[in-house]
């Protein structure tokens, strides 16, 4: 079995290019299950159509299915909404080993049977439970090449895999999230050094990536809810209205609200100090040898992205430049049509969007 995980990767199943349906991702998160469908026009590339499905607390949890009839319902009733027959599908970022490594040979499969002796060294998994997948990513002076690979157990695959079966669509491919995101938020041919932040309703992601290849990732368990629940706790409200008041009021000072600002920070630092501490280990340590670029700039996406004044705060903290994602960079102009989601909103299908790109790029070999 074979999945995929990069940029110009395909997997070993993937049907001829002539016989693809439309361009789909389907991404799997603790909030809900969100899909899209692409269509290439005479414009360019447009959002064709979507749709999410969202998810009760505790049916998928620290990537793991655990209400399976819950998310398989929820797949049919997104895809069927969307018209989406066969999808390239996530892989959340938690179960997921990310590595790096110099190999020799001149291609792919010759760097995978490397890569396959010393699996043990990269990945902390059994190498028979391991599934991984690599992409080279630069020819080192001494001929070598530089690869970025991600391994995954076993099981998280055939589980995944398992899941869609019984929804009857057909997975194309499977792919590690914030490789999506990458490819969704950065326009095609960007070498910068980015991190890229999604905050979810019950964790946040970052990734470091370079050329639109994570070389950094985690997740931490603080999101989005936990705001709702502070404005729940400061008002005495029902959690749809303390949704609510957290778009409205953000985090951004106002004459009166000096105690609701101070219930919202003290979530809000916690996820400030859970980044600050992972950028600053590589922006310190990691440039030392020389491998690696410091990160010039911050991406803000995933549905709590657009919180008023949460970049702002973010960017005096980190002294870096941060701003909310365009998940549209690498569709049509704007001038020639108008996205069906607000943009808002459009920030929690960076990972959806991000999967249906992949078919828009030629496979790597």
């Amino acid at each position: 079995m074979s999945f995929v995980l990069g940029d110009r990767l395909r997997a070993a199943f993937a049907p001829p290019r002539y016989l693809a349906p439309p361009f789909a991702g389907i991404d799997i998160s603790t909030s809900g299950v969100k899909v899209v469908r692409l269509e290439a026009n005479a414009r360019g590339l447009i959002l064709a159509d979507h749709a999410q499905v969202r998810l009760p607390l505790g049916v998928f949890t620290d990537g793991e299915v655990i209400d399976r009839e819950a998310i398989v319902g929820a797949i049919t009733t997104a895809t069927q909404a969307a018209g989406i027959s066969a999808a390239n599908v996530s892989l959340p970022e938690s179960k997921a080993y990310l590595f790096e490594a110099t190999v020799p040979g001149a291609k792919k499969a010759e760097w995978r049977t490397m890569i396959e002796q010393r699996l043990d060294e990269l990945v902390p998994l059994p190498p028979q439970e391991t599934s991984f997948d690599i992409i080279g990513v630069g020819r080192m002076p001494s001929g070598a090449e530089a690869v970025v690979g991600v391994g995954f157990a076993r099981r998280v695959v055939d589980e995944a895999l398992s899941v869609f079966d019984q929804a009857h669509i057909p997975v194309r491919a499977l792919e590690e999230e914030t490789f999506a995101m990458a490819r969704a938020l950065l326009p095609a041919g960007d070498t910068s050094t980015v991190l890229i932040i999604d905050v979810g309703k019950t964790t946040t992601k970052m990734a470091i990536v370079t050329g639109r290849v994570p070389r950094f990732a985690t997740t931490f368990g603080i999101g989005g809810h936990a705001l709702t629940l502070a404005v729940q706790k400061h008002f005495g409200v029902t959690e749809a209205d303390a949704r609510k008041v957290k778009v409205e009021r953000g985090i951004v000072p106002a004459p009166g609200n000096e105690e609701y600002l101070a219930a919202m920070l003290s979530t809000v630092s916690a996820i400030r100090d859970e980044i600050s501490r992972r950028l600053e280990y590589w922006q310190e340590k990691e440039t030392l040898g020389g491998a690696h670029e410091k990160v010039s700039r911050t991406i803000l996406s995933g549905g709590n992205a657009s919180i008023r004044g949460f970049s702002e705060y973010l960017e005096g903290s980190l002294r870096i430049p941060v701003t909310t994602g365009d998940v549209f960079t690498n569709f049509a102009s704007r001038d020639t049509w108008i996205p069906p989601l607000e943009y808002a909103e459009s920030l929690a299908y960076a990972t959806a969007i991000g999967l249906a790109l992949r078919d828009t790029v030629e496979p790597y070999a």
